[in-house]
């Protein structure tokens, strides 16, 4: 019996090493298999287009497969930024920032409406899907914490893979920029399922369809880098994990702009415009920090 507990213990740290030492093969490996996942909810399950209106079953599978390699790696939730320390500062901090850069998107998209001669206004609602496949505007409450129930999980998996995991093993091995960079990469292809499901649907032409791909890739990637900055600067996910939160729920989810043409034409400018505002607010923030450390 002692002897099995000391293989056992033997076998854990050998595992334990070979993430550390293996980081890149690691995160490959972490990355194929959720990825893997993403397609099969994508393309065969398509949660999104039930009445639970979200591909959800990707990513509770991503932070189960994220609880065993932190168990394997001897690593611990809070060693990948979900300390307790400052959580509720920095979780402030993040919806004000985001708050602040959408409010002058949202400004700028209605002046832009207003001065083509579109009466635009804002709505509060959660898109919906009918069975007749029609978009539909659920107000209802049920509707709303549903949204920021799943939104929470898809915060806690994705900033818990590329951010806490990711750039933690790869940072420890590599510079920070490179980890952070690395991270961004992943985290940009993780994005390209749906312009690509889009296509398959006969919903985008192939050209629109890498047009599209590519304008995810560097939005998402950019995104990634802006968070992993904040990861950096605060040691903790929950600044960054705000910000992701707000943009994924209210500003694509919840609060709509409106107009006699259609519901959201500007969508995908707003939030490119949010986020290099808050890109750039993020990146002087570090280059200060940076200095005084």
């Amino acid at each position: 019996m002692i002897t099995e507990a000391f293989d056992d213990r033997f076998q854990a740290s050998r595992i334990e090493k070979y993430i550390k030492k293996n980081p890149i093969i690691i995160c490959c490996i972490l990355f194929a298999v959720c990825l893997c996942a993403r397609f099969i909810e994508y393309f065969a399950v398509r949660t999104d287009e039930t009445v639970i209106g979200e591909n959800l079953i990707h990513k509770a599978v991503g932070i189960v497969l994220l609880f065993f390699v932190l168990k394997a790696a001897n690593m611990k939730w809070s060693d990948i930024g979900f300390g307790r320390h400052g959580f509720m500062k920095n979780i402030l901090q993040g919806l004000l920032l985001s708050a602040v850069c959408f409010a002058v998107s949202y400004g700028a998209e209605m002046t832009i409406l207003s001065t083509r001669g579109s009466a635009a206004h804002i709505e509060l609602y959660i898109s919906g899907f009918s069975l007749t496949g029609t978009a539909v505007k659920n107000t209802e409450i049920i509707f709303f914490l549903l949204c920021i129930a799943f939104n929470l999980v898809n915060v806690w998996m994705e900033e818990g893979l590329f951010r806490g995991f990711f750039v933690k093993i790869l940072s420890d091995k590599y510079s920070f920029i490179k980890a952070n960079l690395a991270a961004a990469l992943f985290f940009g292809v993780w994005h390209f399922v749906m312009p690509v499901r889009s296509f398959i649907d006969g919903e985008l032409e192939f050209g629109q369809m890498l047009l599209l791909t590519a304008g995810y890739i560097v939005l998402s990637g950019l995104m990634s880098i802006k968070w992993g900055l904040l990861y950096r600067i605060t040691g903790k996910l929950w600044l960054g994990a705000a910000d992701h939160f707000f943009n994924n729920a209210v500003a694509s989810n919840m609060l709509h702009v409106v107009t006699d043409s259609g519901e959201d034409e500007m969508q995908i400018v707003r939030i490119m415009t949010a986020q290099i505002i808050s890109f750039g607010v993020v990146a002087t923030v570090y280059s200060k920090y940076k200095r005084k450390s």
